[in-house]
């Protein structure tokens, strides 16, 4: 088992950044690929960064490529998204999750730990 809690979200105008983190608990935390996800309400969630186990594979969904940045501290048992240039699109709920799949992967489905969430929103 692994347990998540989130923090760092809140309200922020456009243009701003917030930087999420995601503490982990439980089982090894270096061995599992790490994802952030957000969900509007009544739609899907979906994928917007993961991070493999060591750090060095990461992937970004089109949405946020060269504006927000996912890092993780290994050794503090802590994954980030740094997000710059805030959209008011970019409002959601958003989740870490953990996975133990091979490699960094986009796919929803390969998570199997989630956090509660952290509520971001951005106005314009």
């Amino acid at each position: 088992q692994v347990q998540l809690v989130e923090s760092g979200g809140g309200l922020v105008q456009a243009g701003g950044s917030l930087r999420l983190s995601c503490v982990a608990s439980g089982r090894t935390f270096s061995l599992y690929v790490m994802g952030w996800f957000r969900q509007l309400p009544g739609k899907e969630r979906e994928s917007v960064a993961t991070i493999n186990a060591d750090g060095e594979d990461k992937l970004y969904a089109d949405s946020v490529k060269g504006r927000f940045t996912i890092a993780r501290d290994n050794a503090k048992n802590t994954l980030y998204l740094q997000m710059n240039s805030l959209k008011p699109e970019d409002t959601a709920a958003y989740y870490c999750a953990a996975s133990s799949f091979y490699w960094a992967t986009m796919e929803r489905t390969k998570y199997v730990y989630w956090g509660q969430g952290t509520q971001v929103t951005v106005s314009s």
